[in-house]
């Protein structure tokens, strides 16, 4: 019978958020060409460099606790980000594609936010010290890209889509 403690279900999350990773991944380019603020296209190709750091953390993590890094498919990024790419077909070439397009960006970082959250507390509680120090790095560069993008829609994204 599988394992059904903490590290085994800290190992699952592990797996489903590498997954979650790699599939945002994919997905960041395409937001990236469909964007039409040079800004946001910018910020988008930040954050691709960081997920690619955030993937190879988690591969350290997977190293630390003896496991080969897989991904186990996560619905819930899955659903995110198609209804990210829902927004992009039905407002592209519209003004609001950009306000559309932080906003599914803002979905998939509340989503990480929460994981990275959890993994946190639960590093913390199995003794995973090394992973811990990864995690809390990966968590503020989410939150950090979170409120990036609140600024960028509230001062600029926004107002535009408004007029």
């Amino acid at each position: 019978m599988a394992e059904k403690d903490l590290k085994a279900l800290f190992l699952h999350q592990l797996k489903d958020t590498y997954f979650a990773e790699n599939a945002i991944l994919k997905a960041l380019p395409q937001m990236a060409e469909a964007a039409e603020s040079e800004e946001l296209r910018g910020a988008f190709a930040v954050h691709l460099k960081e997920t690619e750091e955030q993937v190879r953390r988690l591969e350290q993590i997977f190293q630390m606790v003896g496991e080969k890094p897989e991904g186990i498919p996560c619905k819930a990024i899955q659903g995110i980000i198609e209804e990210g790419q829902e927004i992009l077909q039905e407002f592209e070439g519209g003004e609001a594609l950009d306000a559309g397009l932080i906003a599914a960006a803002q979905a998939v970082e509340h989503y990480e936010i929460a994981r990275y959250g959890t993994l946190l507390a639960w590093a913390k509680q199995l003794g995973l010290s090394e992973a811990e120090g990864l995690i809390q790095e990966t968590l503020i560069e989410e939150e950090n890209t979170d409120q990036a993008l609140s600024e960028l829609a509230e001062d600029a994204i926004n107002p535009a889509a408004a007029e």
